[in-house]
């Protein structure tokens, strides 16, 4: 156990013993200050002292630090894909499905025991140096401290805004084009377990589209706040709910069109189609600004392609006085695409109207 001992100084007569204790601890948060005053380990001029106690000037300190550990938390041989890593930070691209930090029900297998077999350092910090979440079924960056100096400077960079997140998300319905929306968040007062728009804390997200499909959007999702289930509940409240949300998601949406292979992966993807793709934050220990960049995982990608793929599908169906007739027609069509089709339907058509063979004429559109 480390003991240190110094003397308050007169500037900081008359305020909180621990608010000024706090700013002399530069390395400790005022938690942490506050707990150890309540459990003893801090003493003034020899005696227990109170977290509200004022500051007279001149007092002395002594401190014994006690050696934090996670004891209820044990290390797990859980693979991680390290994006960055030094002495003060570690950046992990973290898969769908991994739990950040242990709770109700997920007591193992999360990534904080994935951290303590990674490093015993960890051990030391509080929730293993984790400092920011992202939900079990959303992928990408996420960013955890090392030690205890670079745990507080992460946390001020949050509270500051200086840390910029981007997300992507594959949302149900074609938006239009990009927005803000600026609605707060809190705990929904009819099921605990879930978040609402309306009440709780503001929340702010901006999102852009990147791609539209027939019955879906991509769109860029930036963060100025960051608010439990924020993205999910806010583009919900907007009318375009990430793509198989489990919670705040609606029934599956099928295209015009779908194509086999394209019902059967909106059928099947169980998870919300959401991942953390950029991260930027200032480093800890030099403040040079840092940036990390994450491509989609192989789920969303294959998804992309099969919407693409759907969206580039020329439908038309002879009508049934076409049929009968037996003559060469051609009808112009203009896609979303912008591209404009001819089609010149072949004279050999039977009279049950069975499809006919025709040829795609391409025209500058």
């Amino acid at each position: 156990m480390e003991n240190r001992q110094f003397l308050i100084p007169p500037e900081f007569r008359g305020v909180r013993l621990d608010k000024a204790l706090a700013s002399i601890l530069t390395d400790r948060s005022r938690t942490t200050v506050q707990n150890w005053l309540d459990e003893g380990f801090i003493l003034v001029n020899d005696l227990r002292a109170s977290r509200r106690q004022a500051v007279v000037g001149g007092e002395h300190v002594s401190i014994d630090v006690p050696e934090k550990k996670n004891l209820e938390w044990k290390p797990e041989n859980i693979p991680l894909d390290l994006v960055h890593e030094d002495d003060q930070i570690l950046v992990v691209n973290k898969p769908a499905g991994l739990v950040v930090h242990p709770g109700a029900g997920n007591a193992s297998g999360t990534l904080l025991n994935a951290l303590l077999h990674h490093s015993d350092e960890f051990a030391l910090l509080p929730r293993a140096g984790i400092v920011h979440r992202l939900d079990k079924n959303t992928s990408g960056l996420l960013v955890v401290a090392k030690t205890e100096s670079a745990r507080l400077n992460l946390i001020r960079q949050f509270r500051k805004r200086t840390i910029s997140r981007q997300y992507l998300a594959i949302v149900v319905g074609r938006i239009i084009s990009g927005g803000t929306i600026s609605e707060a968040v809190g705990r929904s007062r009819r099921d605990r377990r879930k978040m609402t728009v309306g009440h709780g804390k503001p929340a702010v997200s901006h999102y852009r589209v990147v791609s539209r499909y027939r019955a879906h959007t991509l769109v860029r999702v930036m963060l100025e706040t960051g608010r439990t289930h924020q993205i999910r509940v806010h583009l919900q409240h907007a009318g375009f709910p990430v793509l198989g949300d489990l919670e705040y998601g609606q029934r599956v949406k099928l295209p015009k069109g779908a194509s086999r292979e394209l019902i059967s992966a909106l059928v099947e993807f169980r998870r919300q189609a959401l991942h953390a793709e950029y991260l930027s934050i200032l480093h800890p220990g030099t403040a040079e600004r840092m940036h990390w960049h994450q491509f989609m995982p192989e789920d969303m990608k294959r998804l992309i392609l099969l919407l693409k793929s759907n969206l580039n599908q020329i439908q038309w169906t002879a009508p049934a006085a076409i049929c009968r007739s037996g003559r060469h027609i051609q009808k112009k069509l203009t896609y979303e695409t912008g591209r404009t089709y001819w089609i010149v339907v072949s004279p050999r058509i039977s009279q049950s109207c069975m499809p006919p063979r025709y040829h795609l004429i391409l025209w500058d559109g």
